[in-house]
């Protein structure tokens, strides 16, 4: 048996700053054994080679925040099935929202997490059973461990979050609130704009966005030491919106936003229903414009998975949201690297290092020793056919598409199920 690979050429992303250079790996077991080995290390166990020519090794990804709803028996989704799904695209740290038919709003209900390397967070919620009544305990959940603070679905009253926020219990912690104010939104689920007016969808309109994010700057300038983060903007106003501002808060982008629009989906395709809306081009631009600038600073899959039988539903009957965490490298991959010319780090900055500080962590960094890494073939053709992807979800898009790019062998999964071909021996 195979101990030891030692893959030659390979491309390195290895710390925020640092131009990508080549190098020789050597992996043990998962492990990255070492970066430019010396002879001497490639010696004693069982060994492969393998070229890596066009291959990238990245530290893991990172996703800022995303649903599970019922970790044990749920039916679309799992604590097992996530944690299977999110390794097999590259993802080693997960935070979780509070969203949950049990809703994750005090100590006892925060105690999730997955088995090493992976790394499960857990957001604490910033209300009582998520209704925006009254405050959850908001110290006693960061004592148990909450990476921070969340708001359900949309902003909460400004009466109950100006409360919450002046009493400043959570620190220095990050708290999330998205800019949605659903009584804006008419119940209409593609975002105002020509191409869904052409379509014949029912519209929701910008300013479901725009009026809750101008109350939410407002309290950031209010508190300059509140760690606010502005979860999925989606429209180019709000775009715009903190473009004018001298120092906006960080804010995330859902992937999915970022790859489709109401101007390129076909009607039958998946993906129509989202939380936020799907936009327009426009808004695609504006929003791939500021995770270049740095105005938006994390990518998330916010995967919300749905179990097969309400897939089925029409889609005014259906909860919005897509799943997804073995999608985002490859098309976001496509999409801003092959089709934007983005370079590969500014993609990472995007979906590894943005994210980490987004959740207050280290950013992450390719070291010795670490099996939070991925290993990224831009040129692999596959579809979700040819892959074991481990999730329950029924609402993943693109799963009759021949896709490219695939994350071929990573340091959170078994080395058996790698894709990767290994050659003559060191």
């Amino acid at each position: 048996m195979v101990r030891q690979l030692l893959i030659r050429g390979v491309t390195l992303l290895e710390a925020p700053g640092q131009p990508p250079r080549r190098a020789d790996v050597l992996l043990e077991e998962g492990v990255l054994a070492a970066i430019d080995p010396d002879p001497a290390a490639v010696s004693g166990l069982p060994c492969a080679t393998a070229d890596g020519g066009g291959y990238w090794l990245g530290p893991a990804l990172v996703d800022p925040h995303s649903v599970l709803e019922e970790p044990l028996q749920g039916r679309a989704e799992t604590l097992a099935s996530l944690g299977e799904v999110a390794a097999a695209g590259g993802y080693g740290t997960v935070a979780l929202l509070p969203w949950s038919p049990t809703w994750r709003d005090r100590p006892e209900r925060l105690g999730w997490s997955w088995p090493a390397p992976q790394q499960l967070l857990v957001w604490g919620s910033f209300s009582l059973d998520g209704l925006d009544r009254e405050l959850a305990p908001h110290a006693e959940q960061l004592a148990a461990g909450a990476c921070g603070l969340a708001a359900g679905r949309t902003l909460p009253p400004i009466d109950l979050l100006e409360r919450g926020l002046r009493l400043a219990e959570m620190g220095d912690r990050p708290v999330l609130l998205p800019p949605r104010d659903g009584s804006l939104a008419q119940r209409g689920f593609v975002r105002e704009r020509v191409e869904a007016l052409r379509a014949g969808w029912p519209l929701d309109p910008p300013g479901s966005e725009t009026f809750p994010l101008e109350a939410l700057l407002a309290l950031a300038g209010d508190l300059p030491a509140l760690n606010l983060r502005l979860m999925n903007i989606s429209t180019a106003e709000a775009v715009a919106r903190l473009r004018r501002q001298t120092l906006p808060p960080m804010a995330s982008v859902s992937w999915w936003h970022l790859v489709a629009d109401s101007g390129v989906l076909d009607p039958a395709d998946d993906g129509w229903l989202l939380e936020p809306a799907l936009g327009g081009p426009a808004d695609r631009r504006a929003l791939i414009e500021a995770l270049a600038d740095g105005v938006i600073g994390a990518v998330a899959v916010h995967h919300m998975a749905l179990d097969a039988e309400e897939e089925l539903l029409p889609l005014d009957q259906r909860r919005p949201g897509v799943a997804g965490h073995g999608l985002v490298l490859p098309l976001l991959w496509q999409e801003l690297v092959v089709r934007q010319g983005w370079r590969a780090e500014q993609l990472w900055q995007a979906l590894c290092w943005g994210p980490a500080r987004f959740l207050g962590l280290p950013q992450p960094k390719l070291a010795p020793g670490t099996r939070q890494w991925l290993l990224f073939d831009p040129g692999h053709a596959w579809s979700w056919a040819d892959a074991a992807s481990g999730s329950l979800a029924a609402n993943r898009p693109c799963r009759e598409r021949q896709l490219q790019g695939r994350v071929i062998a990573t340091g959170l999964t078994d080395p058996a199920g790698w894709v990767l071909a290994a050659g003559p021996p060191c």
